[in-house]
């Protein structure tokens, strides 16, 4: 959130590590030709097209010395940015070049994907007992499930929560509700507004694009009663509840949110976290691994929260980056196994046990929170983040039917755009360059555009 999501790691230049690495400005060439050739040892060889967030990096750096030297199969990695791996995968599974075997997409692409032919089903995967499906926690699987089959096997996952500090709160004579309302929020962010040097009550993400800005927002719309399309695909933009969760959130970090808001977003309200500069955010779950580091400044003074709600039972989003398999692909049982270990019980252990259990790859594994390694090492926030997976419904997010999967986002190809313009509204307001009702009045006519596409197909 990427997007709506948890931190976007860089990656500055491609480098050789313990694998094979394709350059990107190689990658039209094709790593190991056709993608499944032989390699200079004879061996299968699988492309792998993936986003350059530092559990991929980790990846790069255990699979020379684990999988291909217990399989024989190497791996060449072409490793982007999230924008521009999003562009190639979409131009390589939407032709069907077959130059890639597997690629890194998440729980937005997959179901339209495969309703599009462009994935193979991962009945080798899912249906293998030593893989563990059913270990794999339910809303995951099920917003990679499509028709029965599974077309994706996540990698790690996250929800959202609301991180808070607990002494801040503790200093104000505030406690947190077990599962606190938006209202109650707004309340403890006026009261712990300023209650240090240059704090603010709450950092909330007002930066631009679908998954910035969008994500959290969305989630409000849903428990506020709202919802992007009715199931008949009418647009909802110009509903009350939209108008009543946008105005809500956009007068919270008015009233008592970060500096510079219009341009915060994941990456600067994790800094503001750990700054001391807010004393609440709400957002990604994959975020407390980072603030409850060895390095941050904040650790240990920290409390999560389940995330807010108004008329649901809760709110907390969805998100994996997961692995699929291109359909045209010539090599479909080694990318299996490949997805069979990386995806896989064994290769956590073999994380937290080479580079530590804070970097494994988490929230897609029951199995993980019940191993006492990591429990020691993610005490203050793993049983949250389990619970906040757990209860994220991507087929029911609101208080009405809706036409298509989602949480933060609608699951259908447009949507990215959609969102992003409806974003650069939000955020002007949220700059006080527009109003609310603009923005949304703005957002209701683009949507309707999407809609009319949709409505009785």
């Amino acid at each position: 959130m990427l997007f709506a999501r948890g931190p976007r790691g860089s990656v500055a230049a491609l480098s050789v590590l313990s694998v094979a690495v394709v350059p990107a400005l190689a990658a039209c060439g094709g790593a190991g030709g056709s993608g499944g050739s032989s390699g200079s040892g004879g061996g299968k060889v699988v492309n792998v097209l993936m986003v350059n967030n530092p559990q991929m990096v980790d990846l790069q750096k255990l699979t020379a010395d684990n999988f291909t030297k217990s399989t024989g199969i190497k791996v060449n990695y072409t490793v982007l940015p999230e924008n521009d791996v999003r562009d190639k995968i979409s131009q390589e599974f939407s032709s069907q070049a077959g130059q890639y075997d597997v690629a890194s997409l998440s729980n937005y692409e997959i179901p339209f994907y495969a309703k599009n032919g462009w994935l193979a089903p991962l009945d080798a995967v899912s249906k293998d007992a030593t893989f563990a499906q059913d270990d794999i926690l339910k809303p995951m699987t099920e917003s990679l499930t499509v028709d029965g089959k599974v077309y994706g096997e996540p990698f790690y996952g996250e929800s959202s929560f609301l991180m808070y500090r607990k002494d801040v709160l503790q200093s104000k004579g505030v406690s947190m509700p077990a599962q606190p309302t938006w209202q109650q929020v707004a309340d403890i962010a006026a009261k712990v507004d300023g209650a240090q040097p240059g704090m603010k009550g709450i950092c909330l993400r007002g930066l631009p694009g679908w998954g910035e800005v969008m994500a959290p927002l969305t989630t409000v719309v849903n428990t506020f009663g709202g919802t992007w399309f009715t199931k008949d695909w009418k647009a909802g933009l110009d509903s009350p509840e939209w108008a009543q969760a946008t105005n809500f959130y956009v007068n919270l970090i008015k009233a008592h949110g970060e500096s510079g808001a219009s341009q915060s977003g994941f990456t600067e309200c994790l800094n503001n976290m750990e700054q001391s500069k807010v004393a609440m955010w709400y957002d990604a779950t994959s975020a407390a691994g980072t603030l409850e580091s060895s390095q941050s400044p904040v650790a240990g003074k920290l409390g999560y929260a389940p995330a807010p709600v108004v008329k649901t039972k809760s709110s907390g989003w969805l998100y994996t980056w997961a692995w699929a398999v291109q359909k045209a692909s010539k090599h479909q049982d080694a990318a299996a196994k490949f997805i069979e270990w990386a995806s896989g019980k064994d290769y956590e252990n073999l994380v937290g046990k080479s580079l530590g259990w804070p970097r494994v790859p988490a929230g897609k594994r029951a199995s993980t929170y019940d191993n006492a390694d990591y429990q020691k090492s993610a005490g203050a926030f793993y049983q949250q983040t389990k619970d906040s997976i757990a209860s994220a419904d991507p087929t029911d997010p609101g208080v009405q039917p809706r036409p298509t999967v989602g949480i933060q986002f609608v699951d259908i190809p447009e949507f990215s755009a959609l969102g992003t313009t409806v974003s650069q509204s939000i955020s002007s307001a949220i700059a006080g360059k527009t109003s609310v009702s603009a923005a949304l009045k703005s957002g209701q006519s683009e949507a309707q555009k999407v809609a009319d596409k949709y409505a009785g197909k």
